[in-house]
């Protein structure tokens, strides 16, 4: 199913470029800037069985996507800045801010020199358990798992399976079976239980990947410190906010603002909520974001931004730089607001 709809993103992309229509749109559906989302930066990887590829671009498509949006005219700003024009209904400039989720190592060794080739500020949103390195990063793992086997038997919701994952076929349709199932699980624990268990059972060690993969507080200071970089919160565990009660989803907020205050000693303002998309962010986790005090919070929500988002400061949506879609025709789609209106059914503001 994801492949398919893949390919029906990348032909609607394609026939956008090659009409040239979203051009003629781009007045309309623009807005007044954009908020670019990405994961890993980093050089590909030359493995067939990349399931989490969506989450990763090359340091050259992040250097082309930072040219296109110069060639446009548009500001490259921080967060703050973004909140105060939009606060000040100050559009006189487009602008554009650049937003990493998690708090990879690459983003520092990869994304950061591509950054300062352009003097582009951007944002790091870290999870404090993730730089303790005792955190879960369950979708890597599950990779692992399937990446290091050529069968799977897993109890899926009570009966007892059996997965073939000997061909990079099979390794992706596994994947997407249990990756799923996982997101459909009642909460955390539950998703961790069941991926330690395969863990174990397949001999991946899951505790090194947030060592591996995630900056440490000791390395997050110094980072830290660059003009360009700002750093904002993600929550302790990196877990759905909206499966958890009220109080703990409050703590998660609070305690990971905490972490990162004391460790990197300013304040942070701004928010990334875990997955991010209205199964994980919505009404409630809205207001819970106002509450905390936070300035921005950003969903995974496609979409501009547009000068009623200011009325929802913590329901902001983003353009996702996808690694699926490393293809420079495409940037001017994204970028004039044609394919997120198509998505959003034209509303302007998604924040329900």
């Amino acid at each position: 199913m994801k492949q398919l709809r893949n390919t029906v993103i990348r032909a609607g992309f394609g026939a956008l470029s090659l009409t040239g229509a979203h051009h003629l749109l781009r007045p309309l559906l623009a807005g007044v800037g954009a908020i670019f989302m990405l994961h890993h930066v980093r050089p590909r990887r030359d493995v067939p069985f990349q399931p989490n590829h969506h989450l990763e671009i090359t340091p050259e498509f992040l250097r082309t996507t930072l040219a296109h949006v110069r060639d446009l005219g548009a500001d490259i700003v921080t967060l703050d800045e973004m909140h105060r024009r939009l606060t000040e209904r100050d559009f006189s400039r487009r602008f554009a801010c650049f937003t990493c989720d998690d708090g990879y190592r690459d983003n520092r060794d990869h994304a950061l020199p591509v950054m300062r080739e352009f003097g582009a500020p951007f944002t790091v949103y870290a999870v404090s358990d993730f730089a303790r390195g005792q955190g879960r990063l369950w979708w890597v793992a599950l990779e692992r798992v399937i990446a290091a086997t050529d069968t799977i038997d897993v109890e899926i919701g009570g009966t007892a399976t059996h997965l073939d994952t000997a061909t990079t076929a099979a390794k992706q349709a596994a994947f997407a079976r249990l990756h799923d199932w996982l997101r459909s699980l009642p909460g955390d624990a539950d998703v961790n239980r069941e991926v330690s268990a395969l863990c174990v059972r397949y001999g991946i060690d899951e505790d090194a990947i947030s060592r591996e993969l995630c900056l440490s507080w000791d390395e997050l200071k110094p980072f830290a410190d660059d003009p360009l970089v700002t750093i904002g919160a993600h929550t302790i565990s990196h877990g759905n906010l909206a499966k958890q009660s009220e109080t703990s989803a409050m703590h998660e907020l609070n305690t990971n603002r905490a972490d990162l205050e004391a460790a990197l000693q300013r304040p942070v303002h701004h928010l990334a909520y875990p997955y991010g998309d209205k199964n994980a962010a919505a009404s409630r986790e809205f207001a819970l974001a106002r509450s905390a005090g936070f300035n921005t919070a950003v969903t995974t929500r496609p979409g501009m931004i547009f000068a009623e988002n200011a009325a929802h400061m913590t329901a902001l949506p983003r353009i996702s730089l996808n690694g699926n879609f490393q293809d420079a025709r495409f940037l001017s789609v994204l970028t004039s607001g044609a394919a997120t209106a198509m998505w959003n059914g034209f509303r302007r503001v998604d924040a329900a």
